[in-house]
């Protein structure tokens, strides 16, 4: 059974700088930004940005004439009601109309009955009258 043996100062200075060694060569070991593959990687980041900024737009263009296109159908559609409505309307004031120019002949002939039946009225009076004398 091994003993478990502390750290002692030096050993942990060590470790530490054995760290910032391996920390350093990792960093060194990056490409310079002018190194080829660097740079082709840059190309290809923008290029895949560059592409998704046009798939964006595009997005947008293609929104947009959607809601153009749904104003404008929702712009015809109002109008075709409004203008059902207005015939619609307009009928009921012909039907109006003639009702009372209905009502109107009606009551004219009622009259003109009347004045027909008293003016009967008054010439078989007239003649009982002249009967008599």
């Amino acid at each position: 059974m091994s003993i478990f043996r502390e750290k002692d100062h030096a050993e942990r200075r060590n470790a530490a700088l054995e760290a910032k060694k391996a920390m350093l060569a990792k960093f060194r070991s990056t490409p310079d930004p002018d190194d080829p593959a660097v740079q082709a990687r840059l190309a290809e980041r923008r290029a895949i940005t560059e592409a998704r900024a046009a798939r964006a737009v595009e997005r947008e263009a293609a929104r947009q004439e959607k809601l153009a296109r749904e104003a404008r159908e929702k712009a015809e559609q109002e109008a075709a009601e409004a203008a059902a409505e207005a015939e619609r309307q307009a009928a009921l004031e012909a039907e109006k109309a003639a009702r009372a120019e209905a009502e109107l002949s009606f009551a004219a002939r009622v009259i003109a009955d009347e004045a027909e039946r008293k003016a009967k009225r008054d010439a078989r009076y007239a003649a009982r009258k002249a009967r008599q004398k």
